[in-house]
C-alpha cells in the first residue's frame, strides 16, 4: 500500500483526475521532502490527515478560481484554515503552480508535480522562504494538496510543528471574553518559552486582482505578549513577573480577547531549547470573536 493511501476520500476529488493518481502524486512529493531534509540531516516528516484536507480545500479553490495566495478566496490565511478546521499546532505553507499543464496523463503530472516542487527546494537566500519551510527542523507533519482545473495546476505543502497539546477550547466567543489556556509540551527537550495573543480584524473575501499577486503571509503587529512566572523575588527587565503558571512541561495561561471590535484571535505558543536563540512558535490557535 503506498505511504499515503489511506488518506484518499471524498474530499481530494478533482475534476478529470483519478483519486488514486492524486495519491500517488502525494507520495511523490512526500518522498521528495523527505530525500532533501534526509540530506540535512532531519528527521522525515509524516503525512497528517487534516492538513492534507486543509491543503486539499486551498488547492482546489485555487484552481477553480484561477489564481495562487496563501489567502483564500474568503481571505483567510494558512494558520487560519488549519486551526479552524480543528487543528491547534504551528503551520508553514507553500504554495506552488503551474496554468499550462501538458496533460491530465500520469506521468505529465508526475512531472510537473515535481518540477514545482524542486523550484521551491531550490530557493536561494534571502527569498528562500519556501526552502526553509522544507527543511524546517521542527517540522513533524505535512499535508499536501493537489488540484488541476483545465491546464491549471496548483500544490500545497502544508508543514506541521507537533510538539504540545491544549485542553480543548472553543472557537468562537464573545467580545471581550477572558479563559485560561491549559496545555502541555510533549516534546522531551523542549519546554515554553512564552504565548503571544494576535488581533485581526474578521477577513473580507479579497478581489480576484489582490489574490493573484503573489506576497508573504504573517502574524499581524496587534498583540499581547505573555511570559512564565519568574520566581520571588526575580523579575523581567520591565519590573514585571509574568502570568503564565508553568514548569516548562504543563502550562496554564490567561488568555484576554482585548478588542472591542469583532475579530480573529490567534493563540501562538512559543517553545525553546536550553538555548534563548533556539526557539519557534509550536501552535497557532484561532478563536473568532464577534
Amino acid at each position: 500500500m503506498a505511504v499515503g493511501s489511506t488518506l484518499i476520500g471524498p474530499w481530494l476529488q478533482t475534476r478529470g483526475v483519478s483519486e488514486a493518481v492524486i495519491a500517488e502524486l502525494r507520495d511523490q512529493l512526500l518522498a521528495m521532502i523527505n530525500e532533501e531534509r534526509e540530506i540535512d540531516n532531519l528527521s522525515a516528516v509524516k503525512f497528517d490527515d487534516l492538513a492534507t484536507q486543509v491543503a486539499t480545500a486551498h488547492a482546489q479553490d485555487m484552481a477553480r478560481n484561477n489564481f495562487a495566495s496563501h489567502w483564500g478566496s474568503d481571505g483567510r490565511k494558512p494558520y487560519q484554515r488549519y486551526s479552524f478546521a480543528g487543528g491547534i499546532h504551528a503551520t508553514e505553507e507553500n504554495v506552488s503552480s503551474a496554468n499550462n499543464t501538458w496533460s491530465l496523463k500520469a506521468a505529465d503530472l508526475r512531472q510537473d508535480v515535481a518540477y514545482l516542487h524542486v523550484r521551491l527546494y531550490s530557493e536561494t537566500p534571502p527569498n528562500d522562504g519556501h526552502r526553509r519551510a522544507i527543511l524546517a527542523p521542527q517540522n513533524t507533519h505535512v499535508g499536501v494538496g493537489i488540484a488541476v482545473e483545465g491546464l491549471r495546476l496548483r500544490v500545497v505543502e502544508l508543514f506541521v510543528a507537533k510538539h504540545l497539546e491544549v485542553v480543548s477550547i472553543p472557537q468562537k466567543a464573545e467580545i471581550g471574553a477572558k479563559f485560561d489556556l491549559k496545555g502541555q509540551v510533549l516534546t522531551p527537550e523542549l519546554e515554553l518559552a512564552q504565548i503571544q495573543v494576535f488581533y485581526e480584524p474578521l477577513p473580507l473575501p479579497p478581489e480576484l486582482k489582490w489574490l493573484q499577486t503573489s506576497r508573504p503571509y504573517g502574524f499581524p503587529d496587534d498583540y499581547v505578549a505573555l511570559r512564565v512566572k519568574l520566581p520571588k523575588p526575580l523579575k523581567y527587565i520591565d519590573g514585571s513577573t509574568g502570568v503564565i503558571e508553568s514548569d516548562g512541561k504543563k502550562f496554564r495561561a490567561p488568555i484576554h480577547l482585548f478588542r472591542s471590535t469583532p475579530g480573529i484571535y490567534t493563540i501562538g505558543c512559543w517553545v525553546k531549547t536550553g538555548s534563548p536563540e533556539k526557539r519557534f512558535i509550536a501552535a497557532e490557535i484561532c478563536i473568532r470573536s464577534e
